[in-house]
């Protein structure tokens, strides 16, 4: 026994590594074709996609999932790669100008962050919440709202972190207490959010909109960082809220898997019954992880009105909650894995933003490139990863 698990665990190990270097040279096979790089021949390219490709088919026997990822990688690589040989050197620098594009990634990713920590958290402890998108919108409005009434930004982001929490709160009556369906419910959170940030809108405002004079989220000047090149231009100046989502990543991690409440509401999400025997309040839990949901989703809200753009219209949000549950789906529920689809959704932001560069007419079809991942990715992970075990079943005290 003890020889065959030696045997096959090298195999593992061996599959494994060929599927990352097969994903590899996919990226590679599109990269070089690239700024600075800019090579104008295809056939480097499509040498590294054919063993992108051959090094995931042998990855494929052994590790499936990854397999497949670097059959992907060496297929969209080597297309890209024709692609970009056929492209314009000067249309090219124009769009990959990669200092740009990572500081334009982290700021469509500030709001994925914040919803996806949101979702895992209240994931993890065995809610679904599918009304991210509506706590985001209602965050959205009442920030801005509530700094321009207050006239500070702070008062703001509070205001409108209260407003998620008591959207996230009725999820909680329902979805916890009622045991109602948790879909069900955040969808009627959704459309319930679209309405009240609808009505109280235009009420308020009429057609002038929000006023331009709004106080909004500073950013956060580095000062040796500021002059680095390449460095300096993609972080030396970012928004305050951006440095405050990354910093959240790491804090959650360790929250969660480093510190007994986080184990507590682990092993709610796990084995609410065997919690509930050991003194753990199974209600008490699910309601806290629900509400601090609501409060990270409608931060990413704050976000988009004050920080990011200064301004509010009716469904903000434009389906950016359903992108950071997406987001939960492809980082395994890791607050890690949460940051890494977050920033991979905001690189395709960032991207579709440069892409009618190439011509007009690419314009309409670049904004959708965000929402066509999101459905990739969640047709991909979906059912290929484990949620937490009592995700989404309702829990009743014998």
């Amino acid at each position: 026994m003890t020889t065959a698990v030696a045997t096959v665990r090298p195999a593992l190990v061996g599959a494994r590594q060929l599927g990352w270097v097969g994903a590899a040279l996919g990226v590679l096979a599109w990269f070089i074709t690239l700024p600075p790089a800019t090579v104008r021949t295809p056939v480097p390219s499509l040498v590294l996609a054919v063993a992108a490709v051959a090094a995931g088919v042998l990855a494929h026997r052994e590790e499936r999932r990854l397999g497949r990822g670097a059959i992907a990688a060496g297929v969209v690589g080597g297309a890209g790669a024709v692609v970009a040989t056929k492209s314009g050197v000067g249309n090219l620098e124009d769009v990959f100008v990669w200092s740009a594009l990572f500081a334009a990634m982290l700021r469509f990713a500030t709001p994925l962050i914040f919803a996806a920590l949101g979702g895992v958290i209240c994931e993890r402890s065995g809610v679904v919440n599918i009304g991210l998108e509506g706590m985001m919108l209602m965050g959205a409005f009442f920030g801005i709202y509530g700094a321009d009434v207050t006239g500070s930004w702070i008062s703001g982001a509070i205001i409108g972190m209260a407003a998620g929490a008591a959207l996230a709160l009725v999820h909680a009556v329902w979805s916890v207490h009622l045991r109602a369906d948790q879909v069900v419910s955040g969808f009627s959170l959704n459309l319930l959010a679209l309405g009240i940030t609808g009505y109280v809108f235009i009420a308020h405002y009429g057609d002038q909109g929000t006023p331009e004079n709004v106080p909004r989220v500073p950013n956060v000047t580095l000062p040796l960082i500021q002059d680095v090149p390449f460095v300096g231009d993609a972080i030396g100046k970012a928004n305050l809220l951006t440095w405050l989502a990354l910093l959240l990543v790491p804090a959650l991690t360790i929250f969660l898997f480093r510190t007994p409440r986080g184990l507590r509401l682990r092993s709610v999400g796990e084995k609410p019954r065997a919690a509930e025997s050991v003194g753990v309040s199974v209600f008490k839990t699910r309601y806290a992880a629900v509400i601090a949901s609501g409060c990270l989703a409608a931060l990413g809200g704050v976000y988009l009105s004050i920080a990011f753009l200064g301004s509010f219209s009716q469904n903000l949000t434009a389906g950016r909650g359903f992108i950071a549950l997406a987001a939960v789906i492809f980082g395994g529920w890791k607050p890690w894995g949460a940051l890494g689809g977050a920033l991979l959704f905001g690189f395709s932001s960032a991207l579709a933003q440069r892409l009618p560069t190439f011509s007009e007419e690419l314009s309409v079809l670049a904004q959708a490139l965000p929402y066509v991942l999101t459905l990739i990715v969640v047709a991909g992970f979906i059912g290929r990863t484990r949620p937490p075990a009592s995700d989404g079943i309702p829990y009743s005290k014998e």
